[in-house]
């Protein structure tokens, strides 16, 4: 009978990536199914920040008739050619209809030209298509009411993304805060400090604030077109955004109050004055030693202050001996620098062991050699 000690224990959860393997998906389609609900994660409780998937989820899609290609099914997604294709449309016609918001995105990526690429979902495509009420949206001559918003410019097909994904942030928000945070995700720095006046919520709201999907390296000029794509620019979104917000930050501040940061004391706030005044490091004073003993790197700063410490006792000095009346004998290394530096005084045809061969304009050594006629 085999020893029950030695089978490994099965972890009750596992991370994302170890759960995409186990399922057979990408991790590109595995994050899209988290995002629309059809994989349930948790929160890491084991200290982490991420998430985590438990087993029993894991079995459950196991479980399910037809997997795999079920659950890739209702995760796959298409482009325009491919979308208009599945439904069939035109590609012009499919993007009328996306920029109208008759068909929302649920993903984008930017192409090597810096161009917003779109993706929908197939499944959705497929039942809009199969839609009783959009025969006249798909054949025939658009409505005069829709073609007036296109020819003035209207495109939903970002606002449409944002409201989609502020949905899946509210669905893994575990508390106020971070249903706030999430709020704040898609609104500009200004329009969050006009809603939240306390600096110390808005440290918060930063702190928790998620990030917007990773296109390209930080600070690029992908990883800004993903971050403009991310924040709201229509007034009416706008005003719902931080509506939300402020709808948030009220039953946030029911839950829980914002940590503070802890106030400094009087002590601390004179030490780091008289720090910025000398114009010395801003480092922790140590015991035993007053502003006035470090030396002063700013002259005007120091001059200009206004708190001035006391200066520091000095030390008594020992009496000055008298010079040592015999001459002084130089030592070998002071005499071998003297005589390098008379060397290098001398001309240098007059110098022993004198080549030419060092000189820019000669690759050979000739001056050795004896000439011939």
């Amino acid at each position: 009978m085999p020893d029950s000690t030695l089978v490994p224990a099965v972890p009750a959860t596992c991370s994302p990536s170890r759960a995409a393997r186990e399922l057979g998906l990408r991790r590109a389609e595995f994050d899209l199914a988290v995002h629309l609900g059809r994989i349930r994660t948790a929160p890491d409780e084991g200290g982490g920040a991420g998430r985590v998937v438990e087993r029993a989820e894991i079995l459950r899609l196991l479980a399910q008739h037809g997997f795999p290609s079920t659950l890739r099914e209702r995760v796959r997604v298409v482009g325009t050619a491919e979308g208009a294709a599945l439904m069939g449309i035109p590609a012009g016609r499919f993007t009328r209809l996306a920029r109208l918001g008759l068909l929302v995105p649920v993903r984008f990526y930017l192409n090597r030209y810096r161009a917003v690429v779109w993706l929908y979902l197939a499944e959705e495509l497929e039942q809009f298509a199969t839609g009783a009420g959009n025969t006249c949206l798909l054949k025939g001559r658009t409505p005069e009411t829709l073609r007036g918003q296109l020819a003035a410019g209207v495109d939903l097909r970002a606002r449409n993304w944002r409201g989609r994904h502020f949905g899946f942030l509210l669905r893994q928000a575990a508390d106020p805060w971070a249903r706030a945070a999430a709020a704040a995700a898609f609104l500009a720095p200004a329009e969050i400090e006009d809603v939240v006046r306390d600096p110390g919520e808005r440290a918060l709201l930063e702190r928790l604030r998620p990030a917007p999907p990773a296109h390209g390296a930080p600070g690029s000029s992908f990883a800004h077109l993903a971050e403009h794509l991310m924040t709201a620019q229509d007034p009416d979104e706008l005003g719902w955004l931080r509506s939300d917000l402020a709808q948030a930050m009220r039953e946030a501040r029911t839950a829980s109050a914002a940590p503070r940061t802890p106030a400094r004391s009087p002590q601390a706030a004179e030490r780091a004055l008289v720090r910025c005044a000398e114009g010395g490091p801003r480092l922790p004073a140590r015991p035993g030693v007053t502003p006035g003993d470090r030396p002063a790197r700013n002259r005007r700063a120091v001059a200009h202050t206004v708190v001035t410490a006391p200066p520091a006792p000095t030390a008594p000095t020992a009496p000055r001996q008298a010079p040592d009346p015999r001459p002084e004998v130089p030592s070998a290394a002071r005499g071998l620098r003297a005589w390098l530096f008379r060397a290098s005084a001398r001309p240098a045809q007059a110098r022993p062991g004198y080549r030419a061969r060092n000189r820019p304009s000669c690759t050979t050594e000739t001056s050795s050699r004896p000439r011939t006629s």
